[in-house]
């Protein structure tokens, strides 16, 4: 669907083309770029690119080696770069070398029978020479023969087809030739054309593997064609064709040789393949004698085959047409898509034509005036421009003297097909779209005549001859799509005289401007300089078939115009000049004119390389330029924004494009700035990312159809292939659910698989406030059905289509405690219910299904209401239907389970016979319930369903004969706090299920809440028994004195009571239940005594007067107080002093390990297992190897393994891992034994003052008061400001690198243990606030 597009066109003639001597015969390109070397009768001219054309010559007639009388002729020229000089062959048989720098001349060869061609390999490693005698001279680059052999073997070649064997030609089937085919004569081929010059023509394969030479047979006078390789062994002989002419090209990609072939009613381009036979062929647009085929030339990538065509002369007054065509191929069709008409005047009669070996798609042409011309094209693909017309999507092909049109909104037609074709008079060269978006399908198609057709849609009713409908389907024979008509025709003709020099294609880069008018770009007769033309169409002038264009302006560009683009939307039109610089021209203004495109920081926008395809576009509400290098090098203004871009194409504010990964992505350019687009062209890793798709290989964007979803893609091969990028469809259903369009959106989400979640989620209030609207506008109940059964609680805007600009809906805020799901479910339930009940009843079912948790009980009420109702409407539900449905979205048997649970037989039944249950199950069963009391039928309807709450509501209501069995169901499913609400809690059964719960309590071992129970209840007897076993004193002394207990017995109790209290070291409580309930005051105070609780003590011998305990108990258990407080102060300080001792040597051995390790430069660290699994390499002495899972015998199969591990692990054995993580342990404890005594002490002390003994009070305070600053002044030392940090940012934690921990351990901060619980490396905290000193003491 591409078309060649002109980007450049330069001619260059010497200055004095008059007085050059002699007509150029040959030409060649060459080493330097842009020098061209001509060769005539006379010698050699050598082309610059500047502005003074001919740089060199060389004079051959002065060498001698050519006749004076310009009869001589030169039949080859080659440009050797490697030796300097340019090789030549006369047709005299000399082979020459001429170096153009110092003027010699070198022969190096001669052939006394003349030569005919020479042909270079096209890697210059050899030459092939056509003697005059017919024989073929391979020969190496410095002209060493290699071989002769003659051009005309009898032998077929190496390459001879094998017979299998399989019978003669008379005995095998013929077909519907019949038996007569066998025996009929084989045909003779008749002589070539007159016109033949009957010279061999050599061709090279792009390899250089092998040659095909072209000769005259002399026996038969017929051509044929035999392939040799390179040491010249024929390989094969081309099967005798009829009419085969001069022609010869071999395609470089190898696969086919192209030459032409006269049939009896057309002329052929025919393609061979290597073993000589025919593979194809297509036909010239010309009548049969015509026209005679001078050259084939393939370019160099195989794409575009150029023919050289001259029209056959009548009579000898005659003369000839030259034309060139340039042919490709797409999808088996083969098109012309430019041809060149260089008229019939003999100065611009062709003398040779060349495709540039580097530049591809460059050709270079030779006329007999001396005037050399090279074009470039480039591919290009005609569409509509702008949005808003019905004919936006249409793309046009030129196919020689057709446009073939495919309206792409209409239907995907597959090239060589076509929606329809316009036929024209003469080849048609370009075509341009109407620029303004209202006509942008009107069409102005300029051919190979300089004349411009306007086609347009509208206004006309008669049909029109020149277009012909194509695959456009429709009903019967009326199409189904509008076409245009011819409208008018204008003459370009900008003043050229018919006697100068022929510049065909001198116009390119038509542009229907919108107001109507044109512009072409032109090239300076004199200068390398484009022109700019703008034509406007003049008042029609009564008799003339066709009308002129007047030049409006004419501007003459600074620099040579390879671009132009014109925006549909804002009009602006941009040219770009060959040096990359981007101008913009001003066409609206009064006088037009051309100024720099500038940024809108003003700086002056120029491409770092020439691009071949360019468009305007807005990023961010600024107008930018986008260009496309051959070489996939992607530039918005002046930056680079992606080097893998194989096609783009801008719509709306969307750019699309594909890229060498085989992907196609899309953005939306309206919120977007160039670095965030360069960054989404390089970034394909996006998981949802709805602005990259795959599609297959070599894909190229053809167009976007507008208002739609489609983007049109065509594969190498030439076929086509729709898709729907997912951002144009989202971006298409946003606007259409902005517009309230949900039929619209729906159909197409449906279609394309978009989850119908987004109907809601894009906007959930506007949603919700057009519920109705969306319900009238789907109006299909199967589609409602569909939207219910998607929705889902997530919000789509946010996982599965985040917006492309970023910016997403939040959910509604209207309703925060209700869900999604039930909200949507409700809302529509409501307006169906409201529209038309009846009509919807099957979604109304739907919406009570779908909600969380499923309202199947009003879903199955529905259902027996249908069932109940007769509907004089014969289009209703009917219950059988609706219950169909409903079983369609829930299993059967839950929907049984739940028509039982609503009582209704007669439902249940309707469900059950659509279910695959059997009768004779069911049946009987529900009769037994039919006989049963209404409250018991459902007590046992629910226990059936397992409903045991609403079971014992229906029990509680058969009276107290069924309480037994009310009983057993409450403690069979553990029921008690729902059965004691359903009796008051006065009544009997009130109290035997609080009995029942009670002892159900006192089973879980939950004794103080099963006595509230039993209190409650007013079993005091149990309770007591209950809070005794829970420890609460206070409460079970309550229920004896409710039980009334005498005082014995109350004694009794409290004694036994106390023991318990003193065996969980409750010396207070103890006591207090001694004095009062047993009057033993002297137990009570040794209690007291005993726990250390010397002011209570001191209490109660004042109280009751007994001052003689002071003597007896008091004052010894002070003493053994202060004593027993002494060891254990100075066991802990002893204890402390030699852990940190010990802590300190295991530190250092640390160090001196892990510095032996750092002279072997290995990282000995306490995860070295990351390194390696294999035992230690430290000797025992290290105390950093990790504690080995591997050798120990723990499974860590169960937790009690594993704590016994964890004990095992931090072990104070010296020696053992982790020694220093145990001394930081046992150190800790030491710290906190010593702070909790503080309180103690402090009391202890004051009762030691009160007595007298100050010495001892004086001795324990010292004492303590030494440990604690012992212990102050370690901390720091043990708990080092480092080991604090490591554990707060450890080595080895979650956020470790391997950088950081190879950081770390060069830096030696591997010295802190790596633990599992880095508490330990927190040092223990003194507590400053208890004032427990005595000042006295001091």
């Amino acid at each position: 669907m591409r078309n060649l597009r002109l980007l450049r066109a330069t001619r260059r003639c010497p200055a004095r083309a008059a007085a050059v001597p002699g007509t150029p015969q040959c030409f060649c390109l060459g080493a330097e770029p842009g020098t061209v070397l001509l060769g005539s009768q006379h010698g050699l001219l050598e082309l610059g690119p500047g502005a003074q054309p001919v740089t060199r010559e060389v004079s051959l007639i002065a060498e001698g080696f050519m006749p004076e009388d310009g009869s001589g002729g030169i039949i080859g020229l080659e440009d050797l770069p490697e030796q300097e000089c340019v090789c030549v062959a006369t047709a005299a048989g000399d082979i020459l070398l001429c170096n153009l720098s110092t003027k010699e001349v070198e022969c190096v060869g001669s052939v006394d029978s003349g030569l005919s061609t020479m042909s270079w390999s096209p890697d210059q490693e050899l030459v092939l020479l056509v003697t005059g005698q017919q024989t073929l001279i391979m020969m190496t680059r410095d002209f060493e023969p290699i071989t002769e052999k003659q051009i005309h073997q009898d032998d077929f070649g190496e390459e001879k087809f094998v017979a299998l064997g399989w019978g003669k030609k008379e005995t095998q089937f013929h077909g519907s030739e019949g038996k007569q085919a066998a025996h009929r004569k084989q045909t003779e081929v008749p002589p070539t054309s007159a016109w033949d010059d009957g010279r061999p023509r050599v061709t090279w394969r792009g390899d250089g593997q092998f040659v095909a030479v072209s000769a005259v047979c002399p026996e038969t006078g017929a051509r044929k064609i035999r392939v040799w390789n390179r040491e010249l062994v024929l390989q094969s002989t081309s099967e005798p064709i009829s009419g085969l002419e001069q022609a010869l090209a071999w395609k470089p990609s190898g696969s086919l040789i192209a030459s032409t072939q006269e049939k009896p009613n057309r002329h052929d381009v025919v393609f061979l393949e290597k073993n000589g036979l025919l593979h194809g062929e297509f036909t010239l647009p010309f009548q049969k004698g015509q026209v005679k085929v001078n050259e084939l030339l393939w370019n160099a990538d195989s794409t575009i085959l150029a023919v050289w065509l001259e029209d056959l002369k009548k009579d000898e007054n005659c003369k000839p047409n030259s034309y060139v065509q340039l042919w490709t191929t797409g999808n088996y069709h083969w098109y012309l898509k430019q041809s060149l008409h260089f008229g019939n005047l003999e100065k611009n009669q062709l003398v040779s034509l060349l495709w540039d070996p580097v530049i591809p798609y460059r050709l270079h042409v030779l006329c007999q005036g001396w005037l050399y011309l090279s074009y470039d094209w480039h591919w290009t693909t005609d569409h509509g421009m702008g949005e808003n017309s019905q004919h936006v999507a249409n793309v046009a092909v030129i196919d020689g003297d057709k446009v073939l049109v495919t309206a792409f909104q209409h239907a995907v037609v597959p090239p060589p097909m076509c929606t329809y074709q316009l036929q024209f008079t003469q080849a048609v060269n370009q075509i341009a779209f109407h620029t303004d978006p209202e006509h942008s399908g009107d069409m102005a198609v300029l051919d190979a005549d300089n004349r411009i057709s306007l086609y347009r849609y509208g206004q006309s009713t008669m049909k029109d001859p020149t277009v012909r409908v194509g695959a456009v389907g429709g009903n019967g024979f009326k199409a189904a799509v509008e076409t245009p008509y011819l409208d008018k025709t204008y003459r370009v003709d900008l003043g050229s005289n018919t006697n100068e020099l022929m510049n065909p294609l001198g116009l390119r880069f038509l542009t229907w401007l919108p107001d109507s008018s044109f512009l072409v770009v032109g090239q300076d007769q004199h200068t390398a300089q484009s022109v700019l033309y703008h034509l406007t169409a003049a008042p029609p002038v009564a008799g003339a078939e066709e009308q002129c264009l007047d030049l409006r302006l004419s501007v003459s560009v600074d620099g040579e115009v390879i671009s132009l683009c014109c925006s549909p939307v804002t009009k602006t039109v941009a040219l770009q000049l060959a040096d990359g610089q981007i101008l913009k021209y001003l066409w609206e203004a009064s006088t037009p004119v051309l100024e720099p495109w500038q940024t809108s920081s003003g700086s002056a926008v120029r491409f770092p390389h020439p691009c071949v395809q360019t468009s305007l576009t807005r990023i961010s509400a600024e107008e930018v330029i986008l260009g496309l290098t051959d070489r996939f090098r992607l530039f918005i203004d002046d930056t680079e924004v992606a080097s893998n871009i194989t096609s783009f194409a801008t719509y709306n504010e969307f750019l699309l494009v594909t890229t060498n990964s085989h992907t196609c992505q899309c953005f939306c350019l309206k919120e977007m700035s160039v670095k965030a687009l360069q960054a989404g062209l390089s970034n394909t890793a996006v998981p949802n990312n709805e602005t990259l798709r795959n599609v297959e290989r070599g894909s190229r964007i053809i167009t976007v159809v507008p208002r739609d979803t489609k983007v049109i893609l065509q594969m190498p091969r030439g076929n086509l292939e729709t898709v729907h990028h997912r951002a144009l469809v989202l971006a298409q259903i946003r606007k259409w659910l902005n517009r309230l369009m949900f039929r619209e959106a729906f159909q197409c989400m449906r279609k394309l698989r978009i989850n119908l979640n987004l109907l809601y989620d894009h906007n959930p209030k506007v949603f919700l406030e057009n519920v109705e609207t969306f319900i009238k506008q789907i109006d299909s109940v199967n589609y409602i059905n569909l939207f219910f059964t998607e929705l889902k609680e997530e919000d789509f805007t946010k996982s599965m289509y985040p917006s492309l600009n970023g910016s997403s809906n939040a959910q509604l805020q209207q309703h925060p405690d209700q869900k999604k799901v039930n909200l949507v479910c409700d809302v529509m339930r409501a307006a169906m219910e409201r529209i038309d009940p009846q009509k919807y009843c099957l979604s109304i079912l739907t919406a009570h299904v779908k909600k969380s948790p499923p309202e199947l009980e009003i879903a199955l009420q529905k259902v027996h209401d249908l069932r109940e109702s007769i509907s004089p409407d014969a289009t209703a539900v009917s219950a059988e239907e609706a219950l169909k449905y409903l079983l369609f979205l829930v299993d059967v048997n839950e929907l049984y389970d739940y028509s039982l649970g609503t009582y209704d037989f007669d439902l249940v039944v309707m469900v059950a016979e659509k279910s695959q249950k059997d009768p004779k199950e069911y049946l009987p069963f529900l009769n037994t319930l039919r006989k049963m009391e209404t409250n018991y039928q459902r007590y046992t309807i629910d226990r059936h369903l397992k409903r045991y709450t609403k079971a014992l509501g229906h029990l509680s209501k058969c009276g107290p004969e069924h309480f037994s069995e009310f009983l057993n169901l409450v403690k069979d499913q553990n029921q008690y706090y729902e059965a004691l609400k359903l009796y008051p809690p006065s009544s009997q059964e009130y109290r035997d299920i609080s009995d029942a719960y009670g002892d159900y309590l006192n089973q879980k071992q939950l004794y103080e809440q099963a006595a509230l129970i039993f209190a409650r209840a007013g079993i005091f007897a149990k309770a007591l028994d209950s809070f005794l076993s829970s420890g609460s004193w206070q409460q079970a002394l309550c229920m004896a004195s409710r039980l009334g207990y005498t005082e014995d017995k109350l004694a009794s109790l409290a004694r036994s009571m106390a023991g318990k209290l003193v065996e969980q070291r409750k010396h207070a409580e103890a006591a207090l239940l001694l004095e009062q309930y047993t009057q033993d005051y002297e137990e009570a105070v040794l209690l007291l005594l005993e726990g250390a609780l010397w002011e209570e003590a001191l209490r109660l011998i004042h109280k009751y007067g007994r001052l003689d305990i002071l003597e007896t108990n008091f004052k010894p258990a002070l003493r053994e107080a202060q004593k027993s407080q002494l060891m254990f102060l100075n066991s802990q300080k002893a204890a402390f002093i030699r852990h940190k001792s010990r802590l300190q040597v295991v530190r250092e051995l640390k160090e001196r390990a892990y510095e032996n390790l750092q002279d072997y430069e290995t990282p000995n660290c306490p995860e070295l297992d990351l390194i390696s699994e294999t035992s230690s390499v430290v000797t025992a002495s290290d105390m950093n190897s990790k504690y080995s899972h591997s050798n120990s015998r723990i499974s860590a199969r169960s937790s009690k393994n594993r704590r016994k591990a964890e004990r095992k692990r931090y072990s104070l054995k010296e020696g053992s891992p982790y020694e220093d993580v145990a001394l930081l342990e046992a150190l800790g404890e030491n710290v906190r034994a010593v702070d909790t005594l503080k309180g103690d002490i402090h009391v202890l002390l004051k009762q030691l003052v009160l007595f007298g003994y100050d010495e001892q009070a004086g001795e324990l305070q010292r004492v303590l008061e030494e440990v604690l600053h012992l212990m102050e002044t370690s901390i720091p030392e043990i708990w080092s400001p480092e080991l604090q940090q490591s554990s707060l940012n450890p080595v080895m934690g979650p956020n470790s690198t391997a950088n950081s921990i190879m950081a770390a351990y060069q830096q030696k901060k591997m010295v802190a243990p790596v633990v599992q619980d880095p508490e330990l490396l927190i040092p223990p905290k003194l507590s400053k606030n208890l004032q427990w000193k005595l000042h006295l003491l001091q």
